[in-house]
Order: C-alpha cells, then structure tokens, then sequence
C-alpha cells in the first residue's frame, strides 16, 4: 500500500512513524511544505526568549532519520496544491526547483495544521510584522531582532503563543505590550482564575490592554516606529508587531478537492478521522474534535491530540482496529501555559461553557500549599473545580508557582476515566513533605465538593455577595482581628472561628448567616459549628481573598448563571467598613527580623533604614504578630512609607521606602508644627476591678466628645482583657502557672482597697448596679461601639504567658512603638 501524508509535523510525523512500525512493506512518503518536519512547534518562544539556545534542539527529528530509520521517504519544501480524488494522486510542487509533478496514493493523510488568523487591517504587511507558526517564521523574527535592534514590541493576541511570546520578548529585553480584543487572557481560564495570571504580567512591566483590538498599522518613514492604531482611539507605538490572534484550520487543499467541511471550515471527519472520501484520512489542527463531557464539535489546535491521531490513523492504515473507536476524537483540552514563574492549567470545560450549554452546576475553591508548610519553600496555588449534582467532574482550573500542572493532571486522568469527585476523596497519592501533603490538593478538590454535595456545608460564591449585601443580608467575618484591617465585606461582623462557641448567642437565628473566612477553611469549620446549633448558614467558597480579587477586578456584579439553589434573603441594615490598599515596589534590600519579639523588629528595621538613602526600598521579614500594626505607626513618625504588608504561614514581609528624614529630623518638624489633636492615649497597667472601670469611664466619655482614644494595656492590665472562659492553648509550665494564678476575665478581678477576699468586688458592683451605673463589662462594650482602640502589649503577654486566644473580641496586638505614636499626637496621656 502507498501512503502520502501531506504535513509533517506532529499529526503527520506521527502517523509515519507509526504506520511504519506496524507495518514493513508499505511505501510511506512525507510532503511538508517548509525545511523542517516534526519540530517543537511549542518551543518556538522560548527560542525566541533565549531559554533555548540553539535551533537544531527544536528539531525533534531530521528528515535523515525518517529515511534511514524508518524507510520514509521525506520530501521536505515540498508543497502539496492540489488532490486529484478521482485518480488518486497529488500534485507536488518542488520549492527549490519551482517544478511540479504527480504522485499517486492508495490511502492520503492530511495533516496541514492551522493558519494564522488574519486581522485584516490596514497596514497588515509592514515591515516589523510578523505571525509565529513555524520554524522559519522563528527563524525570520530573530533574524529581524538581531538585526535591527527592537526597543519596544506589541503582541497582539492573549492566548497561549501571544502570552509565551510577550514573556519571551520581555526576557529578550524589550517592552512588551499585549493587545487582546477579549476581557481577559488565556480564555481557557475563567475570569476570575486567571487574575492571577494578569497580576504577573503585569508586575514584570508588560502592558496589558483588554477589550480592545487593532484597527490599523502605520508608520510615517521607512525607518521609523509602527503606529498600532486600537479600536479604542489610543496608538501604541512599536519597532516590532507579532500578531498571534489565533488560528484558524488550513482546509484549502480539502476544499478545493470538494471533501466536506466540518465547524470553523475545518475538514470534515467522521470519529475514525475518514473524509467524505473513504480514501483520504485527516488529521491535527485542521479537524474539529469532540469535547469530552458535552459531546460537541469543537476545535483544539494542541499537540497532544494531534499526535494522539496520528498514531491512531496508522493502526487503521495497518488494518488493525481502535479499541474504542467512539472516543477516538474525544479530547479534554487539557492545556497548560507557563506566565515568567506562575503556571495556569485547565482541563475540561470553563464556566462559560457550561453557562452557554445551558448546564446546571456546582463550583468549589481551594487556596492549597503546594508541598507540607512545615517544608521550606511551599507556595499556594488557586484552585477551582466545576462539577455536577451527580458528582461528576466537568472541568478542573489551577493557577501556582509549584505542582500546578501535576495536579490538573490528575485530574484530567480521573476524568477520563469517568471518576467523580467522591473518587477524588480516596486517590493514593505520592506523599512526601518535599512534594505533597498528606491530603493532596486533588484529594482536598474531592473533600470541598462531596461537602457540598452531601449537604455538610451550603455555600455561596463571591458573584453574589453584592446582591446579598444590597439585601441586607448578614455576614459574619471568622477570620482574627489583624485579618479584618485588611478590608472585611461591607456590614460583616467579625468573630474569629476560634472564639465562635462562646459567642453564638449574639448571632441571629431568625435569617440566614452568610460567613467567610480567607480562603474557606475557617468558613466551613464556623459552617458546620453553627448548622448543627440550628442556624442556616452558608459558607464563601473562595472565602474572602477570591472576593476581594474579584472586586478589584470588577468582577464581583458578574452573572453567576443558572445554580443549583436559591439563596434565601432577609432584609436588615448594613454598615460600611473601609478597606486598606497598598503599593508595591520592587526591594533592594531585605532585613531579617523573624525570631524576634517587639521591639525587636523595630529595632532592627530602624537600623537598616537610618543606614540607607533616601529612596532606597526595605523589605522586612518578621514573626512578631504586632509587627504589622506597629510598623505603620513607627513609619508614620518618623517620615518613611509603608508600601505594602503582606502575611503568609506565619511570616509578615513589609516593604518599606526610605522617607526624607529621619526620627530626629522628624522631632525638629514636630516642634515646627505642633499638634492640634485632641486625642487621648491610656496606659492600663492595673488589673484591679475600680482602675479598670475608671479607665473605662474616662475612655467612653472622650469618645463621646469626638475625641480618638487608644488604651494600651501592659503587664496587670491584660487581665481586664481576659476572656472568661478557659482557652485551650499550648502553654509552657510557667506559663501554666502564671495562668491559673491571674485572674481570666472581669468579673474575676479584685479592687485596690477592702477587697475582702473577693467580697469587695461584690460589693461594689452591686452598688454600681443600684445606681445605675454600667458594669465594667458594659463599659467595655460600649467602648467597642465607639471604635476605641484596645492594645494588647505583646511583649508583656509573652512575658505572662498569655495568649490571643484567652483574649476577648476587638483587641490589637501590639507594641511600645504603636502606643508611642499614639501618645505623641495626645493632649492627654493617663497611667492607670
């Protein structure tokens, strides 16, 4: 039998090598119209970009090897026009010698890929203008840089060639710019997934236009800058244009023959990739495919499937047989793209996809580590999953630094071999604290969604907390104080999770309770804590950081199409509570606090900064929980700029920008502006009862005058803090004791004088109680309500041993430098 394939890079070279290995006797002959066959079409950026040195390593395999391994005569600058269907031959034309000639076929396999997709624009064929598909189209562009020496490049197009090459150019040292006509970039990620990705371009300086396309190219002299003229009125000036807009399928050799067309003009082929001619095969980009869970014809211009065909053709050339010839055409589109150092990964349909099939869905988030945290150097990723009320996995997105890929891998395998996310619970992974943890991201996928499905936790989604809020619907934070500085959702109160079960009863039972945490876990403890006390709850999937992405992206009003359940909604009044924004910038100098206790960290942050310049950027690491919070303040009096705080497993990094002057220059500025405040500042250092109710007293009635007040509570004072309960926390054995010998909580504190054995604290509070006077617990109350500031001092709990925990709601940690900027903008400042 005599074979022609006409292409001979994946779907081609792999049916030719394959056919040969099945068969010895048939005559197999390759008609590729470029120098090259079966080369790293992927690679070509990373070519470009210099991670790829030479180009010889793109060359998976030489035409020589073709023929002497294999026997297959290679025929390469060989252009195939046109197919005689009722001879059964081609005719060829030699690029080299401009000749053409006949050759005749028993079977033909085409394998021409895809072709660039046209803008059709004014100004298309500049000089500067190219489009990648091919090896020589690499081998042109890099020819072109060398020579003339970009400056600038804009990439049109945001899928996976435009990302790769606009990473690539930039590490070739231009400025990138990406024009994509759609909202976002890489449209196999969801808008809300591929955040991430946009956040990493960029931070690396690319520009990024969305919803925007080319009108036209110009350029005012021969030599001068391509004018890229956008839809949007702006021009980006360029000395190079790579338009990667997508591809379309290259059937013009099937259309012109008259084989039948299938979507997208691609060639038409049944699920054995026969043509309307049972003697024409077709194979690769240039034929649609069949999406795995929805059974439609869709186009993927990927490697993976095409050489997935290729094999598959040759054993039926062979006169073998699929084992399942109904999915041969099956595919996935599991895909993966790597933006500088982040990886995204997909496999399975998106939500749009679902949405625009009109197909009923459930969704869940998770924030996993990639490897153990207590193994240095694990990263988060972000993960999501789509899924059906049947437990059947539709679709499975990640975005991360480390183990991305081999996680949606997993996935993709379960999938394909029809898996559900009860399934996912139970897959035996490798585990080992470098590489995993013992419940694997996939598993904790299958954990989060059986949750759901099993009716363990109601959840809502970060598309709906807008309407939600407009309807007054409660929210309740269960994230820790120092969290909620960070921004909390509008007229959410915050009850940390670990502080829940004594205070259930201030929630509501009459209405729904929507809570959130950062990243869902603490959400779902709080979740099922309270719906097994009787209250309806639901729970954030993606929890407050998928929110607050989403809001910044302008995503969260997005149609959250068909779900599964209603949300019930009542009505009530909503606070606001505003959110803190931050900077960023790059460092030029890290300092190392973690370890130390306050003032440690300030310390050793004060000492690095007076020795810098002006201008010069700081990023100090520390483990002091107060660091966060005391940093602003020290910051804020002594001239320099707090550009952003950042909190992950446990370590605060700030990144701070030396101001233009120091802590005794700022002492000169004070006393040539003093203040004008009126603020009060409190140093509660007794634990006994009446002290305590005095400070309380002088506080709410300075607040009442419209004055700030901030109570700084040391040593003694703490007690007053104390939560009334016992909290179980790890405790060293002085600890232990300091702890049983303290009082834990008001109501056990003594008075300075006749205190009686506790007789004293009777007494008085039952006399306060006669007279109408608030209870020291009322007192602290309403001090809460007046946004007064309670500072824990945080060397003084270390020293005592005690804990936040033990602490009550709405108190900060804190150290000496936060209560001294207090203090310094105070007309008053009281030592009780």
């Amino acid at each position: 039998m005599k074979v022609l394939i006409v292409g001979g890079v994946a779907g081609g070279a792999s049916t030719a090598a394959r056919l040969r290995r099945m068969s010895e006797k048939d005559e197999i002959i390759i008609f590729e119209k470029s120098g090259f066959i079966s080369y790293a079409n992927c690679g070509l950026p990373y070519y470009l970009g210099g991670t790829i040195t030479k180009r010889d390593k793109l060359v998976v395999t030489k035409p020589e090897l073709f023929r002497d391994r294999f026997n297959i005569d290679v025929r390469v600058r060989s252009e195939v026009i046109s197919i005689d269907r009722e001879n059964k031959r081609i005719q060829v034309k030699n690029l080299q010698e401009q000749a053409t000639y006949y050759e005749s076929y028993d079977k033909l396999v085409l394998s021409p890929g895809a072709m660039p997709r046209k803008l059709n624009v004014e100004g298309e064929d500049l000089e500067g203008i190219f489009n990648l598909r091919n090896l020589e189209d690499t081998i042109e562009i890099d020819d072109y840089i060398v020579d003339k020496d970009p400056a600038r490049a804009v990439v049109v197009g945001g899928g996976f060639i435009g990302v790769e090459m606009a990473e690539n150019l930039k590490d070739r040292g231009l400025q990138v710019s990406i024009v994509e006509f759609a909202p976002q970039v890489l449209s196999f990620l969801d808008s809300e997934i591929v955040i991430d990705v946009h956040k990493a371009i960029t931070d690396e300086g690319i520009g990024l236009n969305l919803g925007v396309g080319v009108a036209s190219f110009s350029r005012q002299a021969d030599f001068s800058p391509i004018d890229v003229h956008l839809t949007d009125g702006r021009s980006i000036e360029a000395e190079i244009v790579i338009v990667a807009a997508g591809v379309v399928p290259d059937n013009r050799l099937a259309d012109a023959c008259g084989l039948e067309s299938g979507i997208g003009n691609s060639i038409g082929v049944d699920d054995v990739f026969t043509t309307s001619d049972p003697n024409i095969f077709a194979v690769g980009d240039a034929i649609s495919v069949k999406q795995m869970q929805s059974e439609t014809e869709v186009l993927v211009p990927l490697a993976g499937p095409a050489n997935r065909q290729g094999r598959q053709v040759a054993t039926l050339l062979s006169g073998n047989t699929l084992i399942n010839e109904s999915s041969a055409r099956i595919v996935q589109g599991s895909s993966v793209v790597k933006v500088f150092d982040l990886t995204a990964a997909s496999t399975g349909l998106n939500e749009r996809q679902l949405k625009k099939m009109g197909t009923k869905y459930l969704k869940t988030y998770i924030f996993p580590a990639s490897h153990a945290t207590y193994y240095p150097n694990a990263t988060n990723m972000t993960m999501k999953m789509l899924f059906g009320e049947d437990g059947r996995i539709f679709g499975v997105q990640a975005v991360g630094y480390d183990g991305v890929e081999k996680r949606v891998d997993v996935a993709a395998t379960a999938m394909r071999l029809g898996a559900t996310v009860y399934d996912l619970q139970n897959l035996e992974l490798c585990y080992a604290p470098p590489y995993s943890s013992a419940k694997d991201p996939v598993n904790m996928l299958g954990f989060t969604a059986a949750n759901i499905l099993k009716g363990d936790v109601k959840v809502f989604y970060p598309e709906e907390v807008d309407a939600l809020i407009e309807n007054g619907a409660y929210f309740l934070d269960t994230r820790t104080t120092i969290e909620t500085d960070l921004g909390m959702i509008d007229g959410a109160t915050c009850i940390p999770v670990d502080e829940l079960r004594g205070a259930i009863d201030r929630l509501p039972k009459d209405r729904p309770i929507y809570v959130y945490c950062q990243v869902g876990l603490r959400g779902y403890i709080a979740s099922r804590m309270l719906s097994q006390n009787g209250f309806d709850v639901y729970n954030l999937s993606g929890g407050y950081r998928l929110y607050n992405n989403m809001l910044t992206a302008g995503l969260t009003s997005m149609n959250s199409g068909e779900t599964i359940r209603e949300l019930p909604i009542s009505n009530t009044t909503s606070s606001e509570v505003q959110s803190e924004a931050t900077d960023s910038a790059e460092t030029v100098t890290q300092v190392d606090a973690t370890g130390l206790s306050c003032p440690g960290p300030i310390m050793k942050t004060a000492g690095a900064i007076n020795a810098g310049s002006v201008g010069d950027v700081f990023e100090i690491s520390s483990t002091d929980p107060a660091f966060g919070t005391d940093v602003y303040a020290w910051a804020g009096r002594t001239g320099n700029t707090v550009l952003g705080v950042t909190k992950e497993k446990g370590i605060i990094c700030v990144k701070i920008k030396k101001g233009t002057h120091d802590a005794a220059e700022n002492e000169t500025l004070k006393a040539a502006n003093p203040t004008e405040d009126h603020d009060k500042t409190i140093v509660v250092f007794s634990g006994d009862l009446d002290k305590a109710i005095a400070s309380f007293i002088i506080a709410n009635g300075a607040a009442a005058m419209g004055r700030k007040v901030t109570m700084f509570f040391t040593f003694w004072g703490l007690n007053v803090l104390r939560r009334p309960e016992k909290v179980s926390v790890a405790k060293s054995f002085i600890e232990k004791m300091f702890g049983r010998m303290m009082p834990r909580g008001t109501k056990k504190l003594g008075i300075s004088k006749m205190n009686m054995a506790g007789m004293g604290s009777i007494m008085i509070r039952s006399v306060m109680k006669k007279k109408n006077i608030q209870s020291l617990e009322q007192l602290i109350d309403m001090a809460r309500q007046s946004n007064i500031r309670l500072l824990a001092c945080q060397m003084s709990m270390d020293v005592m041993g005690i804990k936040q925990e033990e602490l009550i709601d709405g108190v900060e940690l804190a150290g000496v430098a936060t209560y001294l900027a207090e203090a310094e903008t105070s007309d008053t400042n009281l030592f009780i």
